[in-house]
């Protein structure tokens, strides 16, 4: 049966990659390729009970990320559906393609470990769109944005799901994560922004095309919208942390917030020019294709993880490498294949807190790889399959592109931590 499934898995994977020569959609591919390994796995197992109960819990886990990243996607649409990103570009003067990507960069960087990388992709990709005109800028702005995200997001516990599991299950603790992941994963986003930039020189930002049909926002439902778009943003680790709940039912409330002012500001308004501001309309916007996809890879890869293939693959490393550092650094490169959720769950099983007290090297090593080994390709993590929704990357042209420069600073990262590791212990 596991030769079956993981023939299945590369399979499908193959035909994600290969969406375009193909011209089969990935998101079509993604839903074969679950539907395939549930079924087989199904099959093989012959207990019904069972198997609907591990499918019963990974719809529960798929269906908080996807109401979460919908919540986000129609924020974000409700926020540009009223000029709202006026409010930062209007404040970015700079046309130099070096100066701009640096700052956005690292913005991005900084506001993922505040939000998540998730969230943080959406926001800033969506701004992009706002500020450069070239479709070949853009895809690579986003790229960068991706490898920035999952650096911010892995230095703090609520910067990424990886660390949060982590901190949840007591191996990592909120300041000495900080303290130990912060050089290593600025160093993971440094190495491939310098080596973009020296492609970058003397290079000035592609004009936007601006829709002059487009009705003008009033400044105060711009400057309302944007800012209460971007607090329920950021309040959404607050209420996680407050209330214990899921960040998806913090989102869905924030939604809410929004729709009834929304509501409020526009109810004087004749339909024609209601309409496009309503979070209705911003429903409709955001990329359903995305999220099908998303749903997809991460029923498949719940196959693989509840007929225990990830778990086999842990247990193998480590009878065969033994060097935890080793094995954590091919478990980041792994999840640039394989979500790094069910990875990390595999990695917890494996070590006990008995043997591997919390802050210990290889729960440090792991959130770091973990957290940015999915940079390497663009459906390695939550914030590339965003962007790739977003922007249209494809599958190829982000591994030919990227891939490289992901893979750099990620090496780059883990060398840094291992010496600063051996440095102050």
């Amino acid at each position: 049966m596991l030769i079956i499934l993981a023939s299945v898995f590369v399979l499908a994977y193959a035909a994600i990659a290969l969406e375009h020569p193909l011209g089969v959609s990935k998101s079509a591919s993604a839903l074969i390729g679950a539907g395939l390994l549930w079924t087989f796995y199904a099959t093989a197992m012959h207990d019904p009970a069972m198997i609907n109960q591990q499918l019963g819990e990974s719809v529960g886990a798929t269906a908080q990320i996807v109401f979460f990243l919908i919540g986000a996607m129609t924020i974000v649409e409700v926020i540009d559906a009223h000029d709202g990103f006026e409010v930062i570009t209007a404040l970015i003067r700079t046309r130099s393609q070096i100066t701009l990507i640096w700052v956005i960069s690292f913005i991005t960087f900084f506001l993922s470990a505040i939000l998540d990388n998730l969230t943080t992709t959406i926001v800033m990709v969506s701004l992009i769109q706002k500020l450069i005109g070239g479709r070949s800028d853009r895809l690579l702005f986003a790229s960068i944005i991706v490898i920035a995200a999952n650096a911010g997001g892995a230095w703090t516990v609520i910067g990424d799901v990886t660390t949060t599991m982590l901190w949840i299950g007591g191996q990592i603790t909120p300041v000495n994560i900080m303290a130990a992941l912060i050089l290593p994963s600025l160093i993971n986003l440094l190495v491939p922004l310098l080596i973009v930039s020296f492609s970058l020189r003397r290079k000035v930002i592609a004009p936007l095309t601006r829709d002059d049909s487009r009705s003008k926002v009033d400044p105060f439902e711009r400057n309302l919208m944007f800012g209460l778009g971007l607090g329920i943003l950021v309040a959404v680790p607050v209420f996680k942390a407050t209330t214990h709940l899921a960040p998806f039912m913090g989102i869905l409330f924030g939604l809410g917030i929004l729709w009834l002012v929304g509501e409020i500001v526009h109810r004087r308004k004749n339909d024609d020019e209601r309409r496009p501001l309503t979070l209705a309309h911003a429903l409709t916007r955001i990329d359903m294709t995305a999220i099908v996809f998303f749903v997809g890879i991460l029923l498949a890869v719940a196959a693989l993880e509840h007929a225990g293939m990830l778990a086999m693959l842990a247990r193998w490393l480590e009878a065969t490498i033994g060097r935890h550092d080793i094995i954590v650094i091919l478990l980041g490169l792994l999840s640039a294949v394989i979500d790094n959720v069910p990875l990390v769950a595999a990695t917890i099983g494996m070590y006990e807190l008995a043997h591997f007290p919390p802050d210990s090297f290889i729960w440090e090593f792991i959130a770091y790889c973990a957290g940015t080994g999915g940079s390497i390709l663009i459906i390695g993590s939550a914030a590339g399959v965003a962007a790739m929704g977003i922007e249209k990357i494809e599958f190829l042209w982000y591994a030919r592109r990227i891939g490289g420069l992901a893979l750099a600073g990620y090496l780059a990262g883990a060398v840094a931590y291992i010496a600063q590791y051996n440095l102050t212990h």
